[in-house]
């Protein structure tokens, strides 16, 4: 089976996809992966041909642009647009090189859905946040704002579309490029108990659990409690760094705390306490007993699949929608504010009531017993097939 595989830049939407895609190329199924030069080295080690989309005027790479997609849905399908016809000639001349017998595209990969739709190929979204539907998306809630703003700005938003239509792209409406439906075969890295109303999804949605890598850097636990937190890469808020250093360093525990690229650097650190730019995080998760996270899906999904409990600080919608879900489960508490006395109060009370660490064991079993890469294989295999 040949695969045409399409992915945004960015770290949190490609490294799920990764134990996939070596699963097929390991059982001699062929991928090309679009991507960019940033994530070369990981897709090919994955075993497949990596395809550049550096250089083709594609917007979406500039950070303050990614920023502003999710805040402005005209500036949004202008540079989806703009990005897909950059890339039209040479995903057209790929395709039409490799002959894939299914496109796999990153459910905000719009472009690999788009060249699906604009060859005739079977097309699978692979979706590495919730699967979003009209009963899913009320955890993404819109403001009545945010739904008129769009109203008036459609008739922008059609004149991008027929940008689209005159490239061969049979797109009618907006809707087309950015929802599935019950008809879309969908990957899902997550379990249907995690998913958000996950009844109202039809059999061609997966739901295959969450990627997990195995631990490479084991870490010693030298407290009775320890507990990491990570804000992921984006998140350089020094006062909560500061507040948290501050409150933890008295209790004793063991505190890991990964910074991602931030150039502050704490001194006088007491002994209990380390700051790291990156760890395993695995290693560090399977050791834990509380993650004060930014509630990105990849990291709430990982300290979940360690039952570790998780204090919920989201900066994003999207991450919003995690924390609710987590919260909804009984799985961890949210972040009041960054005080010391909050930090202190929702690490204490998932640490010392139990049903929260109950409530984290209870998603890691669903993750645990879902099927996995072989399952997404297989689902994979069939398409074809049909």
């Amino acid at each position: 089976m040949k695969i045409a595989w399409f992915c945004i830049p960015a770290h949190g939407h490609t490294n799920p996809t990764l134990g996939l895609v070596k699963t097929l190329t390991d059982a001699g199924h062929q991928v090309w992966y679009f991507s960019f030069e940033d994530f070369r080295e990981k897709i090919e080690k994955a075993g497949a041909t990596f395809i550049g989309c550096d250089g083709y005027d594609f917007e979406m790479e500039d950070k303050e642009n990614a920023d502003r997609v999710g805040k402005d849905k005209v500036f949004a399908t202008e540079l989806l647009v703009s990005s897909t016809l950059a890339l039209d000639e040479m995903t057209t001349r790929v395709i039409g090189e490799i002959q894939p017998d299914v496109v796999v595209s990153d459910s905000v990969a719009f472009w690999g859905k788009l060249a699906a739709m604009k060859h005739g190929i079977p097309y699978v979204s692979s979706t590495t946040t919730f699967a979003f539907n009209r009963y899913s998306a009320k955890y993404m809630q819109e403001s009545a704002w945010d739904i008129a703003r769009m109203l008036m700005a459609m008739p922008r938003i059609n004149k991008q579309l027929k940008r689209l239509r005159e490239a061969g792209y049979p797109v009618k409406s907006l809707l087309d490029i950015v929802q599935n439906d019950n008809d879309t075969n969908t990957i899902v890295y997550t379990s249907k108990y995690f998913q958000p109303c996950s009844d109202t999804f039809s059999d061609r949605y997966h739901f295959i659990g969450p990627s997990i890598r195995p631990v490479t850097d084991p870490v010693e636990k030298t407290s009775d409690k320890t507990v990491y937190i990570s804000m992921g890469t984006v998140n350089q808020n020094r006062e909560f760094y500061r507040n948290c250093i501050n409150v933890l360093a008295p209790t004793g525990w063991q505190v890991i705390i990964s910074m991602g690229t931030n150039t502050d650097h704490f001194d006088g650190l007491p002994e209990n306490i380390q700051v790291y730019e990156s760890v395993d995080q695995m290693a560090v998760l399977s050791i834990a007993d509380a993650f004060i996270t930014h509630c990105g899906m990849n990291s709430a999904s990982e300290g979940l699949y360690f039952g570790v409990p998780l204090v919920l600080f989201p900066q994003t919608p999207e991450q919003d929608a995690v924390a609710k879900r987590t919260e909804e489960l009984g799985a961890g508490v949210r972040l009041k504010s960054i005080s010391e006395e909050d930090v202190l109060d929702a690490l204490t009370k998932v640490i010392n009531e139990p049903q929260y660490k109950a409530g984290a064991e209870r998603v890691s079993d669903s993750f645990r017993s879902c099927g996995g890469m072989a399952e997404a294989k297989e689902f994979l295999e069939q398409v074809k097939g049909k």
